[in-house]
């Protein structure tokens, strides 16, 4: 589990999402509402999201306009979620069982403690087999 995560808030705009997608070096960012997840944002979801001409010679009002939308309207709703006692293997299994690349820990109460990623499941068999972590 990695405990460093970034966490928005539902109303935070795709240009505050942006920009924290190109200081950070993560490919998921968690929205909490009240301290509690709601859902996540990949990277992938923000590329969809967002036109690709903005930041070009080509970009339009209504391509600038995509940047106005707002967490909630492009998040995940009901992320699939583990407890800290999740061991790494029961994390595989459930990321390749609902196709999804990351877990976000949290207490029974919702709140974010940390997230699991296919890196971090990557890493602990790697380094169950004796092979020193590259990163």
């Amino acid at each position: 589990m990695t405990t460093r995560v970034v966490t928005i808030d539902m109303d935070d705009s795709l240009e505050v999402v942006r920009d924290i997608f190109k200081k950070v070096r993560f490919h998921h960012l968690l929205v909490v509402d009240n301290q509690k997840l709601v859902g996540i944002i990949s990277d992938r979801d923000m590329l969809k999201a967002v036109s690709p001409f903005v930041g070009t010679m080509s970009e339009t009002t209504r391509d600038r306009a995509t940047l106005n939308k707002r967490a909630h309207q492009i998040m995940s709703h009901h992320p699939v979620t583990v407890r800290p006692s999740c061991s790494s293997q029961e994390a595989a299994q459930l990321m390749l069982a609902r196709g999804v690349s990351c877990l976000p820990v949290t207490t029974k109460d919702g709140e974010v403690l940390g997230i699991v990623t296919w890196k971090d499941v990557l890493r602990t068999i790697l380094d169950s087999h004796g092979f020193t972590d590259v990163s």
